[in-house]
């Protein structure tokens, strides 16, 4: 058998102002043909999983290209197009194959293309013909449309967020894949639209005990090959926007019909009681400050850069400061000038630097100190899972009881690493304030006394009822109370 595989993802807040081109690529993830690490990037898995399936079975592997870049705003249409037609082109160079496995993210949007996905399973689905087989992976945070579903044989989606499974889930890919390819399973996938949009956090019920079901299911009945929930991305203002269930199953259709319709209806029923409580940040620096002993880990949800935005808000650390708060490490804040400017005076030195705020309304005001350079590194990493989080040159700067650190590359604050690679010991500060939504409650739960979500500013459109859409659909929940009514 010979298989192709590549990766083409980022996730696109399609109201960030930061726009993708092609440096961002290549300062995540950009990887010609054979050089992907042999660590997995989020999207990216299929390619190393691949590699040890296919040299076990003694099968051929053709890679093309891996690409991904951190999450923003919409992808510069050359970007994109280049990208698409440089592993298009690796595939007609590699044709025949036997199938083609992809690692997508599913919330893409570019410059002329809503679905930018869809476009590209189509041209490999014109490239291959009708017979060959293609699947995907895809987070979980994408948008499934109909132009997709008619490229692709099957989709397998992360069930975990924070998305810890992503490996697995790879391993899954691979396992139905071949099974179709050595004729041990007709794999045949149901979709049913759950006419919603929410956010399904899996550190907590009710979505802890739904997807513990699912993998139940999945383990009971040889004849479910997989069960995915797409959750939908609500930054992203695009047709076919919203919560969908997909079922797989050995050749019958008309079970995983009924079963992705149950499960989707089941989802449907319990709308808007997924979200932790967040608090604004006012309660949640109170909360912080008379907490009894740290680190409290104090969670600035909606400026996440894994959701697209900037990671320069400054709401949350302002009133740390008005409250002359000790003990606080903060990671991060994006600020490539400020950056620069630590670069250039160098470990030690004293300035006065003004840094944050600079990306968007909404976000607070710079904060302006006299700080010491207290370290600097190059090329500064984090852990996530198996893979490694590059957040770029980076600096961490002192003032007044507050570690900052700024950093160069976008990244939400995936894991403690962030803090330790920086010369920071995590575990001995009294309050740790990072960007992110979910994606830090695995790692950070561990070394945690008290875990604090704030919503702070409005950095992010995270309340779709208000969300000033001009392309999303009008018949989901909560645009409408019960879109399936009448």
């Amino acid at each position: 058998m010979r298989v192709f595989t590549a990766a083409l993802a980022t996730e696109t807040n399609t109201f960030s102002p930061i726009s993708i081109d092609r440096k961002a690529f290549e300062a995540s993830l950009y990887a010609p043909p054979g050089q992907h690490p042999e660590t997995p990037t989020l999207c990216s898995a299929p390619i190393t999983v691949g590699r040890r399936v296919t040299r076990e079975l003694g099968w051929e592997l053709i890679e093309g290209t891996a690409a991904w870049a951190d999450p923003a705003g919409l992808i510069n249409r050359q970007t994109y197009e280049g990208l698409r037609d440089e592993i298009l082109d690796q595939l007609k160079a590699a044709m025949p194959v036997d199938g083609v496995v992809l690692g997508l993210h599913g919330a893409m949007v570019a410059q002329g293309y809503d679905d930018p996905e869809g476009d590209f399973l189509g041209r490999v689905r014109d490239i291959v013909g009708p017979d060959v087989l293609i699947c995907a992976e895809l987070d979980p945070h994408s948008h499934f449309t109909a132009r997709r579903a008619a490229a692709g044989n099957f989709f397998v989606v992360f069930k975990e967020f924070p998305h810890i499974d992503f490996v697995d889930r790879a391993e899954d890919l691979w396992r139905i894949a071949v099974d179709q390819l050595t004729g041990k399973a007709s794999p045949v996938m149901s979709v049913f639209d759950c006419r919603m949009i929410d956010v399904f956090p899996t550190s907590q019920d009710p979505m802890r005990s739904f997807v513990d079901r699912l993998y139940a299911l999945e383990k009971s009945d040889p004849e479910i090959l997989s069960i995915s929930i797409i959750h939908g991305f609500m930054a992203g203002d695009v047709p076919e926007m919203g919560t969908k269930v997909i079922v797989i199953t050995d050749g019958n259709k008309a079970k995983g019909d009924a079963l992705a319709e149950k499960l989707g209806m089941e989802l449907f029923s319990m709308r808007g009681t997924f979200m932790v409580k967040q608090l604004d940040e006012k309660e949640a620096v109170a909360k912080a400050l008379a907490a009894p002993k740290g680190p409290v880990v104090l969670a600035d949800v909606w400026d996440n850069p894994g959701g697209g935005t900037a990671g320069d808000a400054t709401v949350i650390l302002a009133e740390l400061i008005k409250h002359n708060a000790q003990g606080v490490a903060v990671g991060t804040i994006w600020d490539p000038i400020a950056v620069q400017i630590c670069f250039a005076a160098g470990e030690g030195a004293e300035i006065a630097l003004r840094f944050g705020a600079k990306s968007a309304p909404f976000t607070g005001e710079p904060i302006d100190k006299l700080v010491k350079v207290v370290r600097l590194v190059r090329n500064a990493e984090m852990r996530f899972g198996e893979s490694f989080a590059p957040f770029g040159d980076a600096a961490v700067i002192a003032f007044d009881g507050f570690q900052v650190i700024l950093n160069s590359t976008r990244a939400q604050s995936f894991d403690p690493s962030l803090f330790s690679a920086m010369g920071i010991d995590p575990t001995q500060q009294k309050i740790l304030l990072i960007k992110s939504t979910n994606h830090f409650y695995d790692s950070f739960s561990r070394i945690a006394s008290e875990i604090i979500y704030c919503s702070a500013g409005k950095p992010y459109p995270n309340t779709p009822a208000t969300t000033p859409y001009r392309k999303a659909r009008k018949d989901i929940w909560p645009k409408v109370e019960n879109p399936f009514a009448g």
